[in-house]
């Protein structure tokens, strides 16, 4: 069904005001628009899990950390990428499938995509599913975060049509800015203060503080009754009645 024109101009950046009583945040008028259009920001079950995921597009030294950390505490992530970080750390992005994370797409040159054609969207999102293909053993995608997190009715619509579905997020906070870092423990502290069950946390990780925060975070969330799931499961609760059995 075609979108009227003004719901096709209209783009949104994600966004929401964090909460510090460890609900989950209102993001307002987006979650109505996954609700009709599917996609994901959380997990509304109420259930005491996590779902770590990573923004890479470019390496700061940092990521083969993260992944020791991960392969040490036996949790699964998301690592969204894009082509250039695809094309500079191969190495990395094999790591990653080989020790069972999903690699999401998030596109090939990182544009807004509500300002791309069909066309060109399926450009971004088909060739670096193919560039992750050629060097990996994941010949496909499922998941795509749409880049600086901006969308509209119509990417949506158009990346459902692609096979895509889109993840966003419930958790996040500064962590991007590399002339920026304050120590491992802000880091953390972000990530406790704004917990609640069924978080989709995104980290990037350029971040020197959340590589070496990590750690702490996975086992005092898991103090506190968490558990860890990869997105697959999240996306399968929709699917089947039974719970799934979390790292």
């Amino acid at each position: 069904m075609l979108l009227p024109m003004s719901i096709q101009a209209k783009s949104y950046g994600w966004g929401f005001k964090k909460n510090t009583n460890h609900q989950p945040p209102d993001v307002g008028v987006y979650k109505n628009i996954l609700d009709d259009l599917g996609g994901y920001y959380l997990d509304n079950s109420g259930d005491k899990v996590v779902y770590l995921t990573f923004d890479n597009g470019y390496e700061e030294g940092y990521t083969g950390k993260v992944l020791d950390v991960l392969k040490e505490k036996k949790v699964p992530a998301t690592f969204f990428v894009t082509g250039h970080y695809v094309e500079d750390q191969e190495q990395l992005v094999k790591r990653m499938v080989n020790e069972g994370h999903i690699v999401g797409n998030h596109s090939y040159h990182h544009p807004d995509f509500t300002k791309l054609s069909k066309a060109k969207m399926k450009e971004e999102l088909e060739s670096l599913e193919e560039a992750v293909a050629k060097i990996t053993d994941q010949k496909e995608m499922q998941y795509v975060r749409p880049p600086r997190g901006t969308f509209n009715k119509q990417s949506i619509q158009w990346a459902n049509e692609l096979g895509y579905t889109h993840v966003f997020w419930s958790l996040a906070f500064v962590d991007w800015n590399t002339d920026s870092q304050k120590g491992w423990k802000k880091a953390y502290q972000q990530v406790m203060d704004q917990i609640h069950p069924g978080a989709v946390i995104l980290l990037h990780t350029v971040s020197k503080d959340n590589a070496e925060a990590l750690a702490y975070m996975i086992d005092d969330l898991r103090k506190q009754g968490y558990s860890f799931r990869s997105l697959d499961d999240l996306v399968m609760k929709d699917i089947l009645p039974e719970p799934i059995i979390g790292f």
